[in-house]
């Protein structure tokens, strides 16, 4: 363990072996570091917060801080739950939940590239990226495998379903389905189906047609959700199509319409 000699580390604070400390990083007594965790300097590390092994926390990141929610009763113990192998860039702040006993929730192997934020009670899943100032409000949900471009901002309770990608600057006030592209310059956009990720997620051709054809029935078939999303069950099988048509069917805020396809984003 190599603890740099300015930085501060309360008695109390876990940090576990092979973790080095940076120069003025900071981590309060009740922070529970794993082991071979790379902390940069003048990181805060708060009370409450959990980071599993192996991750990297660059400079200036702060975790675990106060949820900028007014109703917040600053006596409650909530918490910040990070997984293993994350990556966290300079400036990047997560803010722990806002209820008793809830905690905002990043998955395994997540990339959160500089300064972006995760709110009180953000759920990230695994491999989730984050490209620089992307803001995510409290209580939106995020598949495994999710992508957001730079700037990407999220309205509180949203849900983002898995690999779907979403462009720079995308404003999303609803849900974004499983699989799904987004327009980043028109609000609550969808363009089309992120296919490279399909790809590279090992989804077979077969089931890269069956989302192709569910995506074409929910977006380009004049159906209502409602009625695209029985056209789904009915004619698909079961798999990554009816994930789709499960996501759609929970929406609460309902789904983002379709505003044209973006050039690679086709679902044809």
């Amino acid at each position: 363990m190599n603890i740099h000699p300015t930085a501060v580390v309360e008695s109390g604070a876990e940090l576990g072996a092979g973790t080095s400390v940076g120069p003025g990083a900071f981590i309060e007594a009740g922070a529970k570091i794993g082991a071979d965790c790379v902390i940069g300097p003048h990181v805060v590390i708060f009370k409450y917060v959990t980071l599993g092994p192996r991750c990297r926390v660059h400079a200036n990141a702060v975790l675990g801080d106060l949820p900028q929610d007014l109703a917040f009763k600053n006596s409650d113990e909530s918490f910040v739950r990070i997984g293993a192998d994350c990556v966290i860039r300079e400036g990047v702040t997560i803010h722990r939940g806002t209820k008793p006993g809830t905690a905002t929730v990043v998955g395994e192997h997540c990339f959160l590239m500089a300064n972006s934020h995760l709110g009180h009670n953000v759920q990230l899943g695994n491999r989730v990226i984050l490209v620089n100032g992307v803001l995510l409000a409290g209580y939106v949900e995020v598949g495994d495998g999710a992508f957001f471009g730079g700037g990407a901002g999220i309205h509180q309770f949203v849900r983002i379903g898995r690999l779907a990608m979403l462009q720079g600057m995308s404003a999303i006030s609803q849900d974004v389905p499983p699989f799904c592209t987004t327009h980043g310059t028109t609000l609550n956009s969808v363009a089309g189906l992120n296919i490279v990720g399909l790809r590279r997620a090992g989804l077979t051709p077969e089931q890269r047609l069956e989302i192709k054809h569910a995506f074409k029935l929910l977006y380009c078939s004049g159906l209502n959700y409602r009625a695209a999303v029985a056209r789904i069950r009915a004619e698909l099988p079961p798999g990554p199509a009816h994930e789709m048509a499960d996501f759609v069917t929970a929406s609460k805020r309902g789904i983002v319409g379709y505003g044209g396809a973006a050039s690679g984003d086709a679902a044809e």
